[in-house]
């Protein structure tokens, strides 16, 4: 988990995960391994098959610009994304109302399948390695509890039917389970 730092207009000194969008560059990446077929299955349910990959791609990309984690390997004097860990989670879309908006995917990837050690960046701060039940005692938005708790919920073996979307409806916080 990282801090965003306090000049952020958005969660300023929220602990998040790293995140971003997705750059035109991500849609043609050389990978060093593609999605797994289960996790190509979820996002192509919503995306095509190029932009699930770009998706995938931007979430390795911001975790090492903004972490210096590495979901990859080394290749030409350059790093190729290793896509074939990676897990999608779920989905949310900010509030209607809010004064930045976003539609995030999360991914999670088990800290084995990384290198590098994380480094305080632009975007993060005090990042660290925590525990799921250390972070869902940290400072972090809703979306955010919600996210690592599927996660936990997940490594205690659960199996949803489906990809959450965390949105909200009329002020309040709505998950809805997408097949």
């Amino acid at each position: 988990m990282g801090r965003r730092t306090s000049r952020h207009r958005f969660m300023p000194n929220i602990f998040v995960f790293p995140g971003g969008r997705v750059d035109v560059a991500d849609r043609d990446v050389n990978l060093a391994c593609d999605l797994a077929k289960p996790v190509a299955r979820k996002l192509e349910s919503k995306w095509s098959a190029r932009m699930a990959r770009a998706l995938a791609v931007a979430a390795v990309r911001e975790t090492f610009e903004e972490t210096g984690l590495i979901i990859g390997e080394h290749y030409n004097g350059g790093i190729r994304p290793n896509l074939g860990s990676l897990d999608y989670v779920a989905r949310a879309i900010t509030p209607p109302d809010s004064p930045m908006r976003f539609h995030a995917r999360f991914f999670a990837i088990d800290v084995r399948n990384t290198s590098g050690q994380p480094c305080d960046s632009d975007e993060l701060i005090d990042l660290q390695w925590v525990t799921l039940v250390d972070a869902l005692t940290m400072d972090v938005a809703d979306v955010t509890e919600f996210v690592l708790g599927e996660i936990k919920r997940h490594r205690e073996g659960w199996k949803p039917f489906g990809v959450p979307l965390f949105s909200y409806r009329n002020g309040r916080a709505v998950v809805k389970y997408e097949a």
